[in-house]
């Protein structure tokens, strides 16, 4: 199947604005993340779905396709839809673009679980917690799966809650959401069409849009996360860690990890 890793960058980040050109390694925040998702065996192409000349005209100094898009979406699958839903491209994988230390085979694994399960729409990842103070963080969401590794609910909150342990129970029984997805092409151009929806509204989660529309989101479990970028403090710990590894083949990232579902 043909598939298609878009990244969507957006240049006024809240929290950090102009991150996706910050160059403090040498390369811009967006090329390290074009450069991992480029190591995935599965994508034919990869392609920068930007908001901003200034990004457009930063791709074209390290040879990266670029579309620039409108500034009016409220959503990274918005600007997505846009950049590619008129190519012939079967399967969309959404990387995110503040993502410089994404490893290549969950692209490879995503782009698998929904070329092995034709009844799928769509398709993310999610790993295991590090502790209990982590499943409790807002900021980090939690999925719960059914039997067959289809997504029931995604959620700030403690999903499931504990009622014993008054809400966190035991880590292993808990899934961190890894901000990772896989659309087919036609599933994309029809849920970027509908309205948001209640839950989507009140969690800020946009995946909740095709659950509460009753699409099925196939999850797979992976062994590991990388972290994203949200602030100037993160990025700056990011640039520590590859200033310190440049040379180092074992670069998180640059690794495999074996997957499961």
């Amino acid at each position: 199947m043909k598939t298609i890793v878009c990244i969507p960058a957006r240049f006024a980040s809240t929290r950090f604005p102009g991150k996706v050109l910050a160059r403090d390694t040498g390369k811009f925040l967006i090329q390290h993340t074009w450069e991992q998702a480029r190591r995935a065996k599965l994508p034919q192409r990869v392609v920068i779905a930007a908001d901003d000349a200034k990004i457009v005209e930063a791709a074209r100094t390290f040879g990266a396709e670029c579309v620039l898009t409108s500034t009016k979406h409220n959503s990274g699958t918005d600007r997505i839809a846009e950049a590619v839903g008129r190519t012939d491209a079967e399967i969309v994988i959404n990387v995110q673009g503040d993502e410089p230390q994404i490893d290549p085979d969950h692209i490879d694994y995503l782009a698998r679980l929904l070329q092995d399960s034709p009844e799928a729409p769509m398709a993310t990842l999610a790993t295991g917690f590090a502790s209990r103070e982590q499943i409790a963080d807002p900021n980090v969401v939690k999925v719960v799966v059914d039997a067959n590794a289809r997504a029931i609910y995604f959620s700030r909150s403690v999903i499931p809650y504990d009622r014993e342990r008054m809400g966190v129970g035991e880590v292993g029984h808990y899934l961190r959401h890894i901000g990772i997805y896989a659309y087919r092409r036609q599933f994309l151009l029809t849920i970027t069409a509908l309205p948001q929806t209640p839950l989507e509204k009140l969690e800020k989660l946009e995946q909740l849009r095709a659950i509460e529309n009753g699409y099925t989101i196939l999850v797979g479990k992976v062994e590991h996360t990388c972290e994203g970028i949200d602030t100037p403090e993160q990025y700056a710990a990011f640039v520590k860690r590859y200033l310190r590894h440049t040379e180092d083949d074992h670069y998180p990232g640059h690794g495999r990890d074996s997957h499961t579902r």
